[in-house]
């Protein structure tokens, strides 16, 4: 009986927290990794992670995220909602359980882990800052197939080419081989761990010398078989896992096809091995084999060694030039790995160990490992010179106006250019007949185009606080009367239902300004959307930067 009460009260609980959302949960935000207009899964500013699954024949709905099931509760509408507890910061796969079928959750982009094609979330980080699309000078995450004769297969991989790898056909790079976890294929570090973005931040700031990154599928099928090179590995559980097939892959045919095909420095000291959790163990295995091959060695979440695992201490501290070990601080392994790396000090090798604060075995713990590890490889090649100032003054805000529905900019009666559509998530545009009338404005044409059906509008702006006009009028020959369009919509906290552009301006094709101050403390400007009767519309949006006085 005890078994069967448990679910029971947890779904009691998420009802009773449905009800008084008040509570928790007034600032969920659709994940980044969402699918183009979808707004769920959501995130709040506490790692929570809101579901929402339609689904009205079924009998049961979780959220299965961090190794916890959370039951959601099934609304009159047919769609089941819940949240998670707060989550850490960074990437969670996660699956929705229907009925005991584990399914991707539709509002979703698909990620490739614990071996399957699944749903991703991503808990937004203080230092997520390390991975944005920043405006730098971007390389290239190349899709690459190769031909291996030890697997006697055609195989995938991923290869990173830094920016300026264009540009001079001379310049040779180094090469970092990077390996995916336990479940995991090469996509993951590109997808899940950015390293493509984590590179080209840390080289436009020159902090790291830029070098070829190549990501290959771990798992090999085929004729592959095992070698000394490679013995078998202690794993967790006692488990032992054979990377052989892989490491004759990996030094017969991958490095010598990316030797062949792309411009590397082709010897041991240009050469780095590293990878994250499997990864790591395989990269423990596999360079401390291969002396002659690797030079950089960094083992991410996947163990670590002391010296008494070295079988040459003098060819190890002749030909390793660096060694690294990370650890998130809610894993176990930290303390070995801690005492490891400072018994390697203490025999002669340069070696770091590294700690990520408040993760556990996850890719928020990895992403942060990389960019720790990067500046320390290859250090015989010059640093690029900076393209951006890591710390740079804080921009000066301007105001900001954006035409919504038309696609070239716009100048008003008063001189001022207004932006072309653009920051809408969804939607459509539309443009009305340029004799339609409109009263109650010197401008008729900021009304005749508008963006409508849109799920949110964004755009990046410097912090401080602000006048936000919002421009409306109804203009839908469909629309006859009040209450014939109704929608809702959140501006930074500012909570706007049951809007009525007709009601609101007082008769169809009259101009109104919504004016609504707003603090801006992330460095986006956003407008949450939903609808209720018709879709939400909109005209033309303006930003009016205020002084810290006002």
């Amino acid at each position: 009986m005890q078994r069967l009460l448990v679910p029971v009260m947890l779904s009691a609980a998420i009802v009773a927290l449905a009800q008084t959302d008040s509570a928790i949960g007034q600032d969920f935000r659709p994940s980044t990794l969402n699918q183009p207009g979808r707004e769920y899964p959501q995130v709040d500013a506490d790692g929570r992670v809101r579901a929402r699954v339609v689904a009205p024949d079924a009998h049961t709905v979780l959220l299965d995220i961090g190794a916890v099931k959370y039951p959601l509760a099934k609304g009159d509408d047919g769609a089941w909602v819940g949240d998670s507890e707060p989550q850490d910061e960074g990437f969670h796969y996660y699956q929705i359980v229907i009925d005991g079928a584990q399914v991707p959750d539709p509002g979703s982009l698909f990620f490739y882990g614990a071996s399957r094609w699944g749903s991703g979330v991503e808990v937004p980080a203080d230092d997520q800052d390390i991975y944005a699309i920043r405006n730098v000078p971007h390389g290239q995450v190349r899709e690459t197939l190769y031909y291996s004769k030890s697997a006697d297969a055609v195989l995938r991989c991923f290869v990173y080419t830094p920016p300026d790898y264009e540009k001079d056909p001379a310049k040779r790079y180094p090469v970092l081989y990077l390996q995916h976890g336990g479940g995991e294929d090469e996509t993951g570090w590109g997808r899940q761990g950015h390293a493509g973005l984590i590179m080209d931040n840390l080289i436009a700031e020159g902090k790291t010398r830029p070098f070829l990154i190549v990501m290959a599928n771990s798992y090999i099928r085929g004729n592959a078989q095992g070698s000394a090179s490679s013995r078998p590995v202690p794993g967790p559980g006692g488990r032992r896992f054979d990377f052989s097939a892989f490491a004759n892959v990996l030094l017969e045919d991958l490095i010598p096809f990316i030797d062949a095909n792309f411009r590397t420095l082709a010897d041991q000291p240009h050469r780095a091995m590293a990878g994250l959790s499997m990864g790591g163990m395989q990269t423990r295995s596999i360079a401390l084999a291969n002396l002659d091959t690797f030079s950089h060695i960094g083992i991410f979440s996947g163990g670590s060694f002391a010296p008494t695992d070295i079988p040459d201490m003098d060819a190890f501290q002749d030909k390793v030039k660096c060694v690294f070990f990370s650890y998130g601080s809610r894993e176990r392994g930290a303390a070995s790995a801690t005492a490891n790396a400072e018994a390697l000090r203490e025999a002669g090798i340069n070696s770091t160990y590294y700690e990520s604060p408040e993760t556990g075995h996850e890719w928020q713990s990895w992403r942060r490992s990389l960019h720790q590890f990067a500046p320390l490889l290859f250090q015989d090649q010059p640093l690029p010179e900076p393209t951006v100032q890591p710390t740079a003054a804080a921009p000066t805000a301007e105001t900001i106006r954006i035409k919504a529905g038309l696609f070239q900019p716009f100048t008003d009666s008063a001189g001022q250019v207004w932006l072309a559509d653009q920051g809408f998530a969804g939607g459509l545009t539309v443009d009305r007949d340029p004799s339609l009338t409109i009263e109650g404005t010197s401008d008729p044409n900021l009304y005749r185009t508008e963006h409508y059906s849109m799920s949110a509008f964004s755009h990046e702006v410097p912090n401080g606080k602000y006048i936000a006009k919002l421009h409306f009028a109804e203009t839908f020959e469909g629309i006859y009367g009040p209450g014939q369009r109704v929608f809702s919509f959140n501006l930074h906290g500012h909570e706007f239902k049951d809007f009525d552009i007709w009601e609101k301006a007082g008769g169809p094709n009259r101009a109104y300004i919504e004016s609504v101050p707003v603090v801006v403390t992330n460095g986006e400007f956003r407008i949450e959307f939903t609808s209720q009767i018709e879709n939400p519309a909109i005209n033309a949006i303006e930003l009016v930067p205020q002084s810290t006085e006002d």
